[in-house]
């Protein structure tokens, strides 16, 4: 299975960065992960939100395959553990999934279309991060899943 973290934005922190290339190298130990960064939308300051999550909305749909299962990182999702966060990829996995296409929204979420081809929601804290920090939070949990199900000592319980 191959894991995508699709992202709107770039990361403009260095140091934040930094640690997500870090994490995303020993990620690649266990799985193929890939991160793109999806551009901000141009002239969004002349947009509604509604308007905004379309056109994100739009470009998201654009980068996924068929056979690809999207998952929203989102408010309102499933919270887990990070060991209930291991054993849901380690579900994935077992199901024959290709690939598995997380995506966090721009600042407004997204759109109808996204939520509908959707097959799940995932929520990492009922905390408010910046769009930045998300990844590096969820980067980090991915590698996180990876070492528990391979029994490694970075995850203490």
């Amino acid at each position: 299975m191959n894991i995508k973290l699709l992202a709107i934005g770039k990361t403009d922190n260095k140091a934040l960065q930094q640690l997500m290339d870090d994490y995303m190298k020993r990620l690649s130990f266990y799985i193929r992960f890939e991160l793109e960064v999806i551009p901000d939308i141009k002239n969004a300051k002349n947009m509604s939100e509604a308007q905004q999550k379309e056109k994100e909305g739009d470009i998201i749909l654009s980068k996924l395959s068929p056979t690809d299962q999207l998952i929203l990182l989102d408010e309102n999702g499933k919270t887990f553990s990070s060991v209930g966060f291991s054993d849901e990829l380690q579900k994935k996995m077992n199901s024959g999934i290709k690939t598995l296409v997380f995506v966090i929204g721009g600042p407004y979420g997204f759109s109808k279309e996204v939520y509908a081809k959707a097959q799940g929601k995932v929520s990492l804290s009922a905390m408010t991060f910046s769009h930045q920090m998300v990844r590096l939070f969820f980067i980090e949990q991915v590698y996180r899943a990876f070492t528990i199900l391979r029994g490694e000592p970075y995850h203490h319980q």
